[in-house]
């Protein structure tokens, strides 16, 4: 009873109306640490929560930024009236399967929140992460002659140094980075990770496996999701929300995915059958596309075969025939797939105003 909860600045931080529009929440959700938005009336009572879940699940569905979060708020969360012992908190927050638990008083007005990631009293996140770092880079040369793509300098570090940066600041320090064209370049520059203060393990690709093959290569025994991700690409994403995503959904696989949107540079004409029913001038078509990051749970490495070609696509499709639920993760924050000449000299540009 008499431990510390968050203080009064940081939850009435997290307060918000209704008619809030979903842009102002996720920029409140993205600077708080509480990583959630208590959506109260005008007398303080709580009409619901918003998470960065939440957010990713409405614009699934189509939603704009523009919306009031009253469409996406989860209108019964669960809540306690008052400040309970850890043990009672901790296993009410376990039973249910939630990370926050707003405190309310006997009216329903908010007067605090507890949070997992506080009473378990842990930065670290035991996840295992596997980077992608064998590929060839064919379209980047001749910059990647005697270069892999992975270790191409973006700012003054190669392109994998930031992303394992961007790992360790959210708490991840258990690593493989899986290798082959000039493998023995990355190996040498990052060791086993005691520089960084993490571990980093190799997966050696003899021969060419795919987007996928090498990893039937680990071996770590883990019972939590694993996230698998290209070592070519630049982000911003927040991978603890991406871990809680996939956790929320009880899936066996989580995809991110990146809005595209695609101009067909010509007036677009409509007919039905034979006949001319108007015309639609240079149409924008909106589609999501496979952003390259994935969480995968330890037992759907089984399903890889060993010491073979395999893509990702396919562990995917193999997954779905065999009914194994797969969930998609929106990517609202910078993504950059390297993957061309153009794409390498604009994640240059785009370093110092994105990750500076």
């Amino acid at each position: 009873m008499g431990r510390n909860r968050c203080s009064m600045k940081k939850w009435e931080k997290a307060l918000i109306s209704p008619n809030t529009k979903i842009q102002e929440a996720i920029r409140m959700i993205d600077l708080s640490s509480l990583q959630i938005a208590m959506v109260i009336s005008q007398n303080n009572k709580l009409l619901g929560t918003v998470t960065d879940g939440d957010i990713r699940r409405g614009l699934l569905n189509g939603l704009s930024l523009d919306d009031p979060v009253e469409r996406i708020m989860n209108k019964h969360p669960i809540t306690i009236t008052e400040m309970k012992d850890k043990k009672s908190t901790l296993k009410i927050l376990k039973d249910n399967k939630i990370r926050h638990l707003p405190v309310v008083d006997n009216e329903g007005c908010v007067i605090g929140i507890e949070r997992l990631e506080d009473l378990l009293d842990s930065a670290k996140n035991e996840n295992w992460v596997i980077l992608m770092a064998g590929g060839l880079g064919i379209r980047l040369k001749p910059l990647t002659d005697d270069c892999p793509k992975p270790m191409l300098s973006i700012g003054g570090k190669p392109l994998l140094e930031i992303i394992l940066n961007h790992f360790i600041e959210q708490g991840f320090y258990q690593f493989c980075f899986s290798i082959n064209y000039r493998g023995e370049q990355i190996k040498s520059y990052f060791g086993d990770g005691s520089k960084w203060g993490v571990e980093i393990h190799y997966l050696h690709e003899e021969k060419k496996m795919g987007t996928a093959g090498s990893l039937s290569l680990f071996s770590m025994k883990t019972e939590k999701p694993i996230i698998v991700m290209n070592g070519d690409i630049l982000t911003k994403v927040n991978f603890k929300q991406l871990i809680d995503f996939h956790l929320e959904h009880w899936c066996e696989a989580t995809v991110a995915v990146r809005n595209y949107d695609f101009q067909i540079p010509y007036g677009v004409v409509k007919v039905n059958k034979d006949r001319l029913i108007g015309f639609e001038e240079k149409p924008i078509y909106s589609s999501f596309i496979n952003a390259g990051i994935y969480v995968l749970n330890p037992r759907v490495l089984d399903e890889i075969p060993k010491n073979a070609y395999f893509d990702m696509n396919q562990l995917l499709e193999r997954m779905l025939k065999n009914g194994k639920q797969i969930v998609v993760f929106p990517i609202r924050e910078y993504w950059m797939d390297i993957g061309a000449m153009e794409d390498f000299h604009r994640a240059k540009l785009d370093f110092y105003e994105v990750f500076q």
